[in-house]
């Protein structure tokens, strides 16, 4: 059972992968960096600063930096426990898919998608009650994951994965964000 997931994971990936062209690789591997994203998450700090206020905005970004504190952690935990090779690095495949970037660590799960999910779920879940179109916030983790397919870093299924336990973690600590603040910060 788990070798015929692990070959459709493979044929999925070698699918998108093959999805790709020369001409937008720059663009995948500017949308792969973390950096490149700050202009998003300065707009995501002003529509919560605009919200909740000073105060509440820097405990909110300490809770953030918790929250992708234990999602990397956790992540990292996960690679070096399962130690799948990436896509780029694998013997098997990486002759027959586009390897744009390369990455010598593990694969299996996606600090990105993790990482991304796990904000994307606290900020909405957040920020749902202010802006209607809040739901849009999960546009940045599909396409920030979706680069590491692209890349040949990640195959689909260290992607999914990346992104439940982000959607758990992001949830788990919303809830406790809820407590905490009621407990300290009651309105």
């Amino acid at each position: 059972m788990l070798e015929k997931i692990i070959a459709l994971d493979t044929e999925l990936l070698i699918f998108l992968n093959g999805l790709g062209s020369e001409s937008y690789d720059s663009l995948w591997l500017i949308i792969t960096k973390q950096i490149n994203w700050i202009p998003l998450f300065l707009l995501f700090l002003y529509l919560i600063f605009k919200k909740i206020g000073a105060k509440q905005t820097l405990y909110l970004i300490l809770f953030i930096a918790l929250l992708l504190t234990f999602t990397d952690q956790v992540t990292n935990l996960f690679k070096n426990g399962f130690q799948r090779l990436r896509p780029c690095s694998n013997p098997e495949i990486n002759t027959i898919i586009r390897v744009v970037k390369s990455s010598s660590s593990y694969s299996f799960f996606s600090g990105h998608a993790a990482n991304s999910m796990a904000v994307a779920v606290f900020l909405y879940s957040l920020l749902k009650r202010y802006y209607k179109f809040a739901f849009l916030l999960f546009l940045w983790p599909l396409i920030f994951a979706y680069s590491r397919i692209y890349l040949g870093l990640h195959y689909p299924l260290d992607i999914l994965c990346g992104y439940l336990f982000g959607t758990f973690s992001g949830f788990m600590f919303f809830k406790i964000y809820q407590a905490v603040q009621k407990k300290y910060f009651p309105q």
